[in-house]
């Protein structure tokens, strides 16, 4: 007689709000969430970086302007996060386009190429936070 007969079905529930602090994504899921929520804020912040783009560009006064506004610290923070969002989007859209490849996609691949884009967008960030906040 078969084993399989007698152990019982997994059950398989959906996760309601409850759940959903205690649900643990593995690296590979988060970079995918991290590359839609980047995408996202991107799309979002157009408008604020075409009007710096077009004050730095109009006159003298305006780059001056504009040199006044993204002096200010918060604006650097908020600068530095779009920096974080185009460093991320641009090094997980690579991931997928090598993913798209069929390269990588068993789990051990899966994770590496996860922790390179983590790794390399947050290295890249530190770089350009490094430049934006006057280290260097």
């Amino acid at each position: 007689m078969s084993d399989s007969a007698a152990k019982p079905r997994p059950e398989f529930r959906n996760i309601n709000i409850s759940n959903l602090m205690a649900y643990r994504l593995p690296l590979a899921g988060r970079v995918s969430i991290l590359h839609r929520v980047s995408g996202a804020l991107l799309f979002l912040a157009l408008p604020f970086l075409i009007s710096l783009f077009d004050m730095s560009f109009s006159t003298e006064a305006g780059f001056a302007a504009m040199s006044v506004v993204a002096g200010n610290p918060i604006v650097k923070l908020v600068l530095l996060v779009l920096i974080w969002g185009y460093c991320h989007h641009f090094c997980a859209g690579i991931r997928y386009l090598v993913l798209d490849m069929h390269i990588g996609l068993d789990k051990a691949g899966a994770f590496k190429s996860a922790s390179v884009v983590m790794g390399a967008s947050l290295g890249l960030t530190l770089v350009f936070a490094l430049k934006l906040f006057g280290a260097w």
